[in-house]
């Protein structure tokens, strides 16, 4: 992958704001909350607080697409450009500072044809009155994504899967309980990982197994990211084997 960003699973991370608000234990040790706040001494978490819209990476995604076309939009490894929007925000909050960015995000999605777009967010209950007017059954760029930590907010993917996209996914991290009865209908791919940082919960490995075992059989793409430890990208193989599928994009 990229050696723009340490995300594994995406080649660049695009954030047109900063900022965020916890909701669910997943958040409880939020990586960008530490870092925004910690190496930028920005105080951008909560509801009152302020978001704070960025400037330089706008133009680092045309110049990544413009890159992409010389590539016909493909990576030597067989996947096409990924760029996750976004790891320091959620695309989906309903913030009054942001809302009408989100419009402007639209615009250059869909204006950069070369790149495939990951979203994720812990608010899919938002995603549906957010998407632009022309999304139909989706962009072909776009894939939408939300977190499920445990099986207390397993509900996130029955709203999900009800929403027209080319690819939904689940981000199975940090995983801090078992899901192996999420319903994985309709979703394309499951990105599963323990959690990192100082004060980590532990994700014991059989947990992965049940989640390996179930995309298998349900034919979802399966990527195993990392096991729970102090930094992120720590033993990245589950029972000997690294795997890290994708999920087969749609164009129609």
């Amino acid at each position: 992958m990229s050696v723009e960003t340490i995300i594994a699973w995406t080649d660049h991370t695009f954030n047109p704001w900063m900022g965020c608000t916890k909701i669910s234990e997943g958040c409880r040790h939020c990586y960008a909350a530490t870092l925004t706040k910690n190496r930028m001494g920005l105080d951008l978490w909560g509801d009152s607080a302020p978001r704070q819209v960025t400037k330089s990476p706008w133009s680092n995604v045309w110049k990544w697409n413009a890159a992409a076309v010389t590539l016909d939009g493909v990576l030597g490894s067989g996947h096409p450009n990924l760029c996750f929007c976004g790891s320091l925000m959620d695309l989906f909050e309903d913030h009054p500072s942001i809302n009408a960015v989100r419009n402007r995000v639209w615009e250059v999605m869909r204006d950069c044809s070369q790149l495939h777009f990951q979203t994720l967010t812990k608010r899919p209950e938002n995603i549906e009155r957010f998407l632009p007017d022309d999304w139909g059954t989706g962009y072909a760029n776009v894939w939408l994504g939300t977190t499920i930590e445990d099986m207390r907010v397993a509900h996130r993917a029955d709203i999900l899967r009800d929403i027209p996209a080319r690819v939904r996914f689940v981000s199975y991290e940090p995983a801090i309980g078992p899901v192996d009865k999420l319903d994985l209908t309709g979703i394309h791919w499951l990105v599963c990982g323990g959690e990192s940082g100082s004060g980590y919960r532990d994700m014991p490995h059989e947990w992965a197994r049940a989640m390996r075992d179930k995309c298998r059989e349900e034919d979802v793409a399966f990527f195993f990211k990392q096991s729970s430890a102090y930094r992120t990208e720590m033993g990245i193989e589950l029972d000997g084997e690294i795997i890290r599928q994708f999920p087969t994009w749609r164009i129609k």
